[in-house]
């Protein structure tokens, strides 16, 4: 218990091989996605010998690889009872992501030329895979059953203030993905409810429509009287939540460049962590994920490669 409720400063991988098997409850996270920045950090070196900070690998499929790696460890510390919730973003093929991240591909294995001078426009230009969105997060989620996880859901992060792009020839996507997972058929998780819109009580008090077969969805008038009746009467106070989740992002004013809002955490720890239980995140970057467990009355534990958002995440929880 005395190592709960603080910050673990290294990599994940080998951070995580520290730790007791089956010590936490629940892991919420979200990792460095694939190709989209370069923190600055010390390279670390992977079990297949490269070394770079993950999200920086020339290749997708090695990407993946490592990540797996890391939830492999994850999935050892974590309870036979507990949950994992991976939020992950997709990449398409031949963003430009700028020099920052062309220097660190460059070598016997990148795809990149050895001229740098033109590199800010070619950095992710990756042949056959050229303007195609790359599917890493469900590669990613098959590749976590492969090695034993069970998905439960897919879930929707959809946001209503996403920001706007300048591509024309394709739609704006305003949505990423966050996995749910566990280790056993059994698991701790509480059902989360969310309230009846509006429209499905106003037709609980008009009653059925006689005209009709179907009265709601799908329902037979006998079936609908009974789910009337228990609506009406206050005895059923929603419905079972959705998958699709519709939230804003949120500013943060400290230096950390990817921060997912408090929002989107809430209800996995609500759901998936038992109170006075333990959330893990090995990719604490602002420390999110530990403001909310310590709000709703959980542990935490967090894993930062980078010292400066480590503290500077141990900062931002303590002043909560």
């Amino acid at each position: 218990m005395d190592s709960i409720n603080k910050m673990i400063v290294g990599d994940s991988l080998n951070s995580l091989k520290q730790l007791q098997s089956q010590s936490v409850d629940c892991v919420v996270t979200s990792p460095p996605y694939w190709a989209l920045r370069d923190y600055g950090t010390n390279p670390v070196v992977w079990n297949d010998g490269w070394q770079g900070e993950l999200g920086q690998e020339p290749d997708f499929n090695q990407y993946i690889e490592h990540l797996c790696d890391i939830f492999d460890e994850a999935k050892r510390v974590l309870k036979d009872s507990g949950t994992c919730w991976v939020n992950l973003g997709d990449t398409y093929g031949g963003s430009c992501m700028g020099l920052s991240y062309s220097g660190h591909c460059k070598g016997k294995n990148s795809f990149l030329p050895d001229d740098l001078s033109y590199l800010p426009k070619t950095a992710h230009a990756r042949g056959k895979y050229d303007k195609s969105l790359l599917l890493i997060p469900f590669k990613f989620a098959v590749e976590m059953v492969n090695r034993g996880w069970i998905l439960r859901n897919v879930i929707i992060w959809q946001k209503p203030n996403c920001t706007p792009t300048s591509a024309k020839d394709r739609f704006t996507v305003d949505f990423e993905y966050m996995f749910f997972f566990v280790k056993k058929r059994k698991y701790h998780f509480v059902q989360q409810i969310e309230p009846f819109k509006e429209s499905t009580i106003k037709r609980c008090k008009t009653g059925c429509n006689e005209n009709k077969g179907s009265h709601y969805q799908g329902l037979s008038k006998e079936n609908f009287e009974r789910l009337e009746q228990k609506i009406l009467s206050g005895k059923l106070q929603g419905k079972n939540k959705r998958a699709v989740w519709n939230i804003s992002t949120t500013n943060f004013k400290g230096a950390h460049f990817a921060v997912y809002p408090p929002k989107l955490i809430e209800t996995p720890i609500k759901a998936g962590c038992p109170e006075n239980g333990i959330v893990l995140d090995p990719f604490m970057g602002s420390g999110t994920t530990g403001l909310v467990a310590k709000k709703l009355n959980r542990n935490w534990l967090g894993i930062e490669l980078n010292p400066e958002y480590a503290q500077m995440a141990e900062e931002r929880i303590n002043a909560a």
